[in-house]
């Protein structure tokens, strides 16, 4: 199963900031639209943002104006720039596949292609200090 990769993650102060990445390293998508999850230690996951295999966005109320959520379109990289964070935006953030309908990944190189509509990372470690 090909893994999404998440990165950007670290320890920030209260009302820094940081620019999460998602990817599949060597693989590009056309028709996958992305979904941002955090989940808290001890916490339910909580959806965060998404974005459209078209590029429109959609947010959380506790991240509305805080957060932006882009796609590069030749890459299919999915960025998810954080501002003005706040200690309860500590959690793991993990990225997926939006999973209401089937998306592929292509490798860039041999063109051999993986669909899926449950592609995942292990998520990316955001902890914000007061």
């Amino acid at each position: 199963q090909l893994q999404l990769e998440e990165s950007g993650g670290g320890s920030v102060q209260a009302g820094g900031s940081l620019r999460l990445s998602c990817l599949a390293p060597g693989f590009t998508s056309k028709d996958c639209g992305i979904d941002w999850y955090r989940q808290a230690e001890g916490e339910q996951r909580e959806w965060v943002s998404s974005i459209t295999r078209d590029g429109q966005t959609t947010y959380a109320d506790s991240v509305m104006g805080r957060f932006t959520l882009s796609k590069d379109g030749a890459t299919g990289t999915v960025y998810l720039q954080m501002q003005s964070l706040r200690p309860e935006d500590t959690a793991m953030y993990i990225c997926m596949s939006n999973p209401s309908t089937r998306c592929t990944f292509c490798n860039n190189v041999t063109r051999i292609c993986h669909t899926s509509r449950s592609f995942r990372g292990q998520g990316t470690q955001v902890t914000v200090s007061a």
